[in-house]
């Protein structure tokens, strides 16, 4: 093992631009995604409906799919200085809000507006811009990391705001979110950004995923792998997020402690840490669609045991959630952003992979709505987890389908055209 001395410094300016962007990235959506375990104390208060209880994290996940685009050109134009700074400003005062309000609405914009847009400010959209200006040889497995974050601040985030309710209550526990970014505010925009933002050339990171004559988003639109990318991140949201909301209120329901519940939530997010390192390794090694297939085996597995737990209230079936759902959550997201850097490298990359997480925004707020519309129709989360489930099969189905996708290579390039 080389010693740190012989780590040149370029090498370990790499590393610390990848530990910013996980920091940031763990820290941006592992709040949000914390929401699952403020939705039986907000219900038990307000009184409100599943699914209006819900919608205030589908507007959280609609807001970071809609404005992923925006970060992608805020970042693209201004520079990260700008978009962290816009993020962190919209996260103070969204969670800080957040404390204070009582109506249904206010929470629709403290906690879904403000944090969805700061959390795709300061998440994985200007970090995968960053990471693609540093890391060449090892893209993927820092593409990896990055979206390891998301399951690690999840894992950080979701326990301690559970003990932090039952100590302090759901208002000052949001307040101390609030504060949180509100303190790192200024230590962000201090930051050596012109360094940064330089790349590992210093030449303001014109590798050959940022430069040359690659396609714009315009373009991108003609291109049918743009659009089956949208879709996959769709699908995978619907799938993922329509199950992992309710699952801390289902599995309450099915007598567990709310603390217990918690605790698999955030163990999930910790297993998500490992499944998404592991998948860009594997993707390099067995293929890209080889390796989706098996993590999209995994979150049926999970699917099902978590089924399963109504009619037998076990630790066990708990445990095989956990695992096979925690491993698979997230683990998509590395090989998408990697293909997507590989097959769209240009001038347009940062504000295409914006637009592209769309998808995943607009099929997070929509899986996670469905499942509450339907348990407040029927009374229970069954036809919800079987087209959470449906939606993983086509996302499996679109993964060989699509040659691009498939090979990792893509035919012609519409600039070529102008």
């Amino acid at each position: 093992m080389p010693r740190l001395s012989q780590i040149s410094p370029t090498t370990l300016a790499a590393l610390g631009v990848l530990a910013f962007c996980f920091l940031m990235t763990a820290i941006g959506r592992g709040t949000g995604e914390s929401y699952a375990v403020f939705l039986l104390p907000l219900t038990a208060e307000f009184g409100w409906h599943r699914a209006e209880a819900t919608s205030v994290y589908s507007f959280y996940m609609a807001a970071t799919g809609l404005a992923s685009p925006l970060a992608g050109i805020v970042f693209d134009r201004f520079g990260p200085r700008v978009s962290y700074g816009v993020g962190l400003t919209c996260l103070a005062s969204g969670y800080f809000a957040a404390g204070w309000i009582d109506q249904l609405w206010q929470f629709q914009v403290a906690v879904g507006l403000f944090g969805g847009v700061g959390a795709a400010m300061v998440a994985i959209v200007p970090a995968q811009a960053l990471i693609s200006r540093w890391f060449e040889r090892n893209m993927a497995t820092a593409m990896s990391l990055a979206y390891a974050a998301l399951g690690f601040g999840t894992l950080i985030v979701a326990p301690t705001a559970q003990i932090a309710i039952q100590a302090v209550g759901w208002r000052a526990s949001y307040q101390g979110m609030g504060a949180v970014f509100l303190v790192l505010l200024p230590i962000i925009l201090l930051m050596p950004w012109r360094r940064i933002s330089g790349g590992a050339d210093g030449r303001g990171g014109r590798s050959k995923y940022q430069s040359g004559d690659g396609p714009t988003l315009k373009q991108a639109f003609r291109m049918p792998a743009f659009w089956a990318f949208f879709v996959i991140f769709a699908l995978t949201a619907v799938a993922v997020y329509g199950v992992s909301l309710q699952s801390v209120a289902y599995l309450v329901e099915q007598g567990f402690e709310e603390l217990e519940a918690a605790s698999a939530f955030g163990f999930a997010g910790m297993l998500s840490f490992a499944g998404m390192t592991l998948t860009g390794i594997a993707a390099d090694r067995w293929g890209r669609a080889v390796v989706a297939t098996a993590s999209y085996s995994l979150t049926l597995i999970g699917i099902a045991a978590l089924f399963l737990v109504q009619a037998h209230p076990s630790f066990v079936l708990v445990v095989v959630f956990v695992i096979f759902f925690g491993l698979s959550m997230g683990a998509r997201g590395p090989i998408i952003t990697t293909l997507i850097a590989k097959l769209f490298a240009g001038r347009g990359l940062g504000s295409i992979y914006g637009t592209v997480n769309l998808g995943q925004g607009v099929g997070a707020a929509g899986g996670a709505l469905m499942t509450g519309l339907l348990y407040d129709l029927t009374g229970g989360y069954d036809l919800g987890f079987a087209i959470c489930a449906g939606a993983a099969l086509i996302g499996i189905a679109l993964f060989w389908m699509v040659p691009e996708i498939r090979t990792g290579r893509l035919g012609r390039n519409p600039a070529e055209d102008q």
